[in-house]
């Protein structure tokens, strides 16, 4: 059951339904397209990928509650709940929901990813609290 929120953006919107690899396929030449790290989206058993360019607004609905992956890098745990949304423009992903970071022994959310043009080799997160940190670019590519 989808959310209200991609409800409201699904009028006018591309909706990929069909199994987690056409659904990957296309979140990832999403994120290649906004200049952001291929991997950053490392969910699984993806059921639905939609994007409405007008709006901005883009979705990944997981089939199930939710993932937790390990940038092995960077020795940082996300949580990605079963669905994730944000407003997408170049560079940028902001008002994110359902992706959480581990810090210490707290979970925060992470509101927003961006890639500075002035840095495109680095990736900086932005939690709901406000904290920030940014990372190589590297530690979010592929398969990491």
């Amino acid at each position: 059951m989808a959310s209200q929120a991609i409800e409201s953006h699904r009028a006018g919107a591309e909706v990929v339904t069909g199994g987690d690899a056409i659904c990957r396929k296309k979140s990832i030449e999403l994120l290649e397209e906004l200049g952001l790290p291929k991997g950053f989206l490392p969910l699984e058993d993806i059921q639905e990928f939609g994007y409405n360019r007008e709006t901005g607004f883009m979705w990944l609905v997981q089939g199930k509650k939710k993932v937790e992956h390990t940038f092995k890098k960077i020795k940082q745990t996300v949580s990605y709940a079963a669905e994730v949304t944000a407003f997408a423009e170049k560079g940028k992903l902001r008002k994110i929901t359902g992706v959480k970071t581990k810090e210490l022994m707290f979970w925060l959310s992470v509101v927003e990813v961006y890639v500075p043009e002035a840095s495109l080799e680095k990736v900086t997160f932005k939690t709901g609290t406000g904290l920030s940190d940014t990372f190589d670019a590297s530690a979010f590519a592929l398969g990491e």
